[in-house]
């Protein structure tokens, strides 16, 4: 039994879920940027790992309930919002904004320490 009662523990999975809406863009646009300077596996594993959790245990309750007519709009406003809004835009942003600040960057220093073209 716990906090008074017998069998709610499942509850403690949602704490990962309330968690990931303010933090989760920042995790997820500090893997992007991750992802965008080291090459190799790791970055890309922890990218899908980190939000595992939250977005697979807030997915399994928005289609648990079987008893119900399917609720599209829901489901749509749940992909839009805490998917791709909270999950994939910031790590989009992330990802790109640091690849163009790298390009930028190697272009101007092959044009030279005078930084115009004569």
């Amino acid at each position: 039994m716990m906090f008074g009662y017998g069998d709610e523990w499942w509850l403690l999975l949602f704490y990962p879920v309330l968690l990931w809406v303010p933090f989760g863009p920042f995790l997820m646009a500090a893997t992007g940027v991750w992802c965008a300077r080291r090459p190799g596996p790791w970055p890309w594993l922890w990218t899908v790992l980190l939000p595992l959790v939250p977005v697979g245990v807030s997915a399994t309750a928005m289609l648990l309930p079987r008893g119900q007519p399917t609720r599209t709009d829901d489901l749509v406003g749940y992909l839009l919002v805490y998917v791709l809004g909270i999950t994939v835009l910031p790590w989009v942003l992330g990802y790109g904004i640091t690849r163009l600040v790298r390009a930028v960057r190697a272009r101007r220093g092959r044009r030279g320490p005078g930084g115009g073209e004569a």
